[in-house]
């Protein structure tokens, strides 16, 4: 009788103990900000189901604080290559004006049409960053909604004409509707029309295709990307060797990646089945041939 009124007294006695000892951890979460403390679990009850979603949290936001501090780290990194150019430049233009010491006119043109170039390059990163910095949960721009993809398609592909006048750039767009932010689906189509008409030579096609089961593929005929390059293609800041001479932030396909996936659909890039070079980039988007009943 004794034995069995002692571990009732040890039962309850720990039953009290674990919403105090949970209460501090939670506490010296709120004190500190260590996102590494965990609070044991136990059992299946209401203390349980909430030290759960209380681990969960946690760990969600020390994951979600790490990827800002990398970010942070390689914004940094990429900042630092423009900045420097164009400080050296400015520097060369300043120390002419103060010693009287003029520039040779061809100098002093390549000197502009450099600095010009590092404030493209850096008004492209912060763009980018800024795109990149947005939630998960888009509550900035247009919300979410049902759009024509072929349409976007178009007004990108008019947009890419414009960047690569020597190219010659065909479309065969079916009508397809997605539910996604216009504004964003048009700057990822954008992005990645952008990289098949950097890496096209001049003169080279650039096709494009949408069918009709929402499959959208953009094939270039440039010199294509390793097999060993392209897992890494949709990382933030990477960059192929043989594309770090060229401009650009190296956010481009992150930003493609972000957008897509937001919107329900994937996207990848692969050699073309024809075996004939260069890259294809292929979006997969949730949807429909036609729009659904009283949509606007």
């Amino acid at each position: 009788m004794s034995c069995g009124a002692g571990a009732a007294g040890l039962w309850v006695a720990r039953a009290a103990c674990a919403p105090s000892t949970s209460h501090r951890r939670v506490e010296h979460v709120a004190r500190t900000e260590d996102l590494t403390v965990r609070i044991p679990v136990e059992g299946e009850d209401e203390i349980a189901r909430l030290s759960r979603s209380f681990n969960a949290m946690t760990t969600a936001l020390a994951s979600s604080r790490d990827r800002q501090a990398q970010l942070i780290a390689d914004a940094g990194h990429e900042l630092r290559t423009p900045l420097t150019s164009l400080r050296t430049n400015v520097e060369l233009l300043a120390r002419s004006d103060e010693t009287g010491r003029a520039i040779p006119p061809a100098d002093r043109a390549a000197l502009m049409a450099s600095v010009k170039a590092q404030m493209t390059e850096l008004a492209s990163l912060i763009g980018d960053l800024q795109e990149l910095a947005r939630p998960d949960t888009a509550d900035q721009g247009s919300p979410p909604r049902i759009v024509e993809l072929h349409e976007i398609a178009a007004a990108a592909l008019e947009r890419a004409r414009l960047r690569g006048p020597e190219l010659t750039i065909e479309a065969d767009l079916s009508p397809w509707y997605v539910r996604a932010e216009p504004a964003a689906l048009e700057r990822a189509l954008v992005n990645v029309l952008d990289n098949a008409v950097k890496f096209s030579p001049p003169g080279a096609a650039v096709d494009v295709a949408l069918d009709r089961h929402g499959e959208l593929t953009v094939r270039d005929h440039g010199p294509g990307i390793p097999d060993a390059e392209l897992p890494h293609v949709f990382e933030r800041f990477w960059r192929s060797p043989s594309a770090r001479s060229l401009p650009g932030s190296g956010l481009g396909l992150s930003i493609v990646a972000r957008t897509v996936q937001q919107a329900g659909g994937t996207v990848a890039l692969r050699r073309p089945a024809d075996g004939g070079g260069g890259t294809e980039a292929l979006i997969r988007l949730p949807g429909a041939p036609a729009p659904p009943p009283g949509t606007a």
